[in-house]
């Protein structure tokens, strides 16, 4: 069933949970342990129950979710989603159940514009495994596989060509699923439009990659609700929303045998973590940041900023700091002390004070670490 037009907004986090020790997203587990696809529905299961606690009810599924499902290499994989059938209804129904929205961002190596004709073939075939999963599931058309132009290939209005020349190769199910994002470096909201007005393919909004690409200086709220239309009536839109991070990075650098004879390990004007020591062979250097990265949280100023820019305009909102369901944790309560009325539109109150304090509380007496490892549509760092 669509989501009825006055249900709250939901907010969501991909893949990881970090606020609760012990939950997988899915069987890491190596070919040769014979990993599968039921295993891995057992364990996001918990990940459901995890989230119905909390009350978030957005989340990204892990693309790795079928381990080696798509490997050409390795046939023995290539029938559990068939194989997972009872598995994948009944966790979708469970989804369903709980209002959970769910959705899949297929990884930087999924590619419909690949100048080589054999990854676009295996990207669509990857494409087609997480889209026949969502089918299998039961889900509506909320349940979206999100993916981005691309590379350019020295050729960036060749690649926007053939980017729609690999949509018309994807089977049906693919297309009803698969949604089209701007991203930070190569192709922007503008592209992503001239790509939609083409072929019809639904688009995702995200707030920072808007910020890092948009040389055609597009207006961000009619951007927004440029996006917002090309998805049918009846069927609620989601967009991604991240914060730059702002401190320095950290770089590790070899100091090389001749640097640490002459002594000079240090260039001129450059910044390290500490003091290098006689002898060392690395340093830390610390750099400004590079505002494509994801911060750990959400800057609730900015976002209500953003939010209050959207006034009336409904969407779902995949958060995608990289503290994940943490920072979720951590930005309800700050809506509700600091924006009220944005807090409001996510069905947060002054009723959930007491409960979101003590998420609060469990946070500062020692919450997981942010995750390192680069979210598959965060620029390079």
């Amino acid at each position: 069933m669509p989501t009825p037009p006055d249900h709250p907004l939901r907010l969501g986090f991909p893949v990881k949970v970090m606020g609760k020790p012990g939950l997988k997203s899915g069987d890491t587990r190596r070919w040769q342990a014979n990993p599968h696809l039921k295993c891995s529905l057992e364990q996001v299961d918990k990940v459901l129950d995890y989230l119905a606690s909390e009350r978030l009810d957005m989340y990204r599924l892990s693309s790795d979710l079928a381990p080696y499902a798509t490997h050409p290499d390795m046939p023995q994989f290539h029938d559990m989603v068939r194989e997972s059938d009872a598995e994948l209804a009944a966790f979708g129904a469970k989804a369903r159940a709980l209002g959970i929205r769910l959705s899949f961002h297929p990884s930087q190596y999924v590619l419909l514009n690949s100048p080589d004709d054999a990854l676009t073939a295996k990207s669509i075939w990857d494409l087609s495994s997480q889209a026949e999963m969502l089918d299998r599931m039961g889900l509506d058309e909320e349940a979206v596989m999100v993916t981005h132009v691309g590379g350019v290939y020295d050729d960036h209005h060749a690649s926007r060509e053939r980017w729609l020349r690999g949509w018309e190769r994807c089977p049906e199910h693919v297309r009803q699923r698969l949604v089209l994002e701007n991203d930070d470096l190569r192709f922007s909201a503008a592209d992503a439009l001239w790509i939609h007005e083409r072929c019809g393919v639904r688009l995702i909004f995200d707030y920072q990659h808007f910020w890092c690409l948009n040389p055609e200086g597009l207006d961000l709220r009619e951007t927004l609700e440029r996006f917002l239309r090309t998805w049918p009536t009846g069927v609620r839109p989601k967009i991604h929303f991240s914060s730059p991070r702002t401190e320095m990075r950290e770089v590790k650098q070899k100091i090389t045998a001749k640097q640490r004879a002459s002594g000079k390990t240090v260039r001129k004007g450059e910044l390290v973590k500490a003091p290098v020591k006689a002898g060392a062979r690395i340093k830390t250097v610390l750099r400004p940041p590079v505002w494509t990265g994801h911060a750990d949280f959400t800057n609730p100023f900015e976002f209500a900023t953003f939010m209050r820019t959207a006034e009336g305009l409904v969407f779902d909102v995949m958060m995608e700091g990289k503290a994940k369901d943490v920072s979720l944790l951590k930005l309800r309560p700050d809506l509700l002390r600091y924006a009220p009325d944005v807090a409001a539109r996510f069905g947060i109150t002054a009723a959930d004070a007491d409960a979101l304090a003590a998420d609060e509380a469990a946070l500062e007496s020692g919450g997981a670490a942010a995750d390192e490892a680069p979210d598959v549509d965060e620029g390079e760092v």
